[in-house]
């Protein structure tokens, strides 16, 4: 009787176990499904094969840089957007280091594709649309030619795509700098100086205001890196099937990428191997100023800066040192220590803080009626 009991209970155990392995592998196919059907949804390739400013296509087991764009429409369906959020990280998987910088929307630049047209960076998309370049291909050309660097991938994220995101990874924790009060979709939201947790509405809200911060866009740009870079290292660390789950669908229609499957786990692991302290975000100098003929709010960032901040990125990438409009460069680098550096306000007037052109309303206009929310493109906004 004794045996007999054994080995039922080891056909019952048997039993047990390939239910459990047929219910395993169905599951791990369905996420796999899931996964793959995520990325092929979202994926949409620039048009072109690899950057101008690139001898031969990357990948992400050299020196590579990501474009986060986050955009001021609500809507997947919406074609005509603007850039609200610009953040560019060159990552070195070798030295295990991300440099990251914050590029304002504001920021005066020359538009790529636009006949020469200089006004706010988040015009770009609307010039890729008229010419056929593509929104996020134009986006991408007018911040390479702006901090001559090449960047290889890009992910874009809208409002709806955000909050979704920042949900179904649990929320966010930030340190809130001071006290501040932010009007977001007709609802104003409170926040208290110190750490907090914000659920999606909230840290949007976090993100985007501007007009309340003393420091302006430096200030605004500072908690959007907080939060990606916090949302990054969740995201990264997520084990849960059903919190990856919720993230995939939250990704659904909201973000668009040119990364493979294979390179969004390369990069994942990438991010994972790199120690926080090695991370670091740079602090560009700039003022908003709307001292020119058509009266309208520009962030500007003089040639030096741009230059500094462009050799540190450069040096990130192991790329050979070059002026900004990509010729060898001679002498001693603002970025190297103990160059001379101007501290506060730059100096005004020099080369992208020049009197905009003529011209230049009309196209940031345009891009404004195109688009659907945020601040128009004639004053700061939030």
């Amino acid at each position: 009787m004794t045996r007999v009991k054994e080995k039922k209970k080891k056909k019952l155990w048997l039993r047990i176990f390939l239910s459990l392995l047929i219910i395993g592998v169905l599951a791990s196919g369905y996420f796999i499904y899931q996964v793959f059907g995520a990325v092929d949804q979202s994926y949409d390739p620039l048009n072109r094969k690899k950057s101008d400013k690139r001898d031969k296509e990357v990948t992400m087991d050299e020196p590579f840089t990501v474009l986060l764009v986050g955009t001021d429409v609500k809507s997947a369906k919406a074609k005509n957007w603007r850039s609200d959020t610009m953040i560019v990280a060159a990552v070195n998987p070798k030295k295990k280091s991300i440099k990251m910088v914050s590029v304002p929307r504001d920021t005066y630049a020359e538009i790529a594709n636009s006949n020469g047209v200089k006004t706010k960076l988040n015009a770009a998309p609307y010039y890729g649309t008229q010419n056929r370049v593509g929104p996020m291909t134009n986006t991408v050309q007018t911040l390479e030619n702006y901090l001559n660097i090449p960047i290889d991938y890009y992910v874009k994220i809208n409002f709806s795509g955000f909050i979704q995101v920042v949900d179904a990874l649990g929320g966010v924790d930030v340190d809130v700098p001071f006290n501040f009060n932010m009007r977001l979709f007709y609802k104003w939201y409170t926040f208290k100086q110190g750490p907090t947790h914000l659920d999606g509405h909230e840290a949007l809200a976090y993100v985007r205001m501007r007009k309340s911060d003393p420091r302006g866009d430096a200030g605004r740009n500072e908690r959007q890196r907080e939060v990606v870079q916090n949302l990054m290292s969740q995201a990264v660390s997520l084990n849960s099937v059903s919190k990856i789950d919720d993230v995939l669908k939250a990704v659904g229609d909201n973000v668009s990428h040119n990364m493979k499957v294979s390179e969004m786990y390369k990069l994942q692991s990438t991010y994972r191997s790199i120690p926080k302290d090695r991370t670091e975000t740079l602090k560009v100098q700039g003022y908003d100023s709307k001292d020119n003929p058509q009266g309208i709010w520009y962030h500007y960032i003089n040639d030096n800066e741009r230059l500094r901040i462009s050799h540190i990125l450069q040096k990130e990438l192991e790329l050979p040192l070059e002026t900004l409009d990509g010729q060898k460069f001679q002498g001693q680098s603002p970025a190297e220590e103990g160059a001379d550096q101007t501290e506060g306000t730059p100096e005004r007037g020099n080369g992208t803080g020049s009197t905009p052109q003529n011209g230049t309303n009309n196209g940031t206009n345009n891009g404004t009626q195109n688009g659907t929310t945020g601040g128009s493109s004639g004053s700061p906004g939030y």
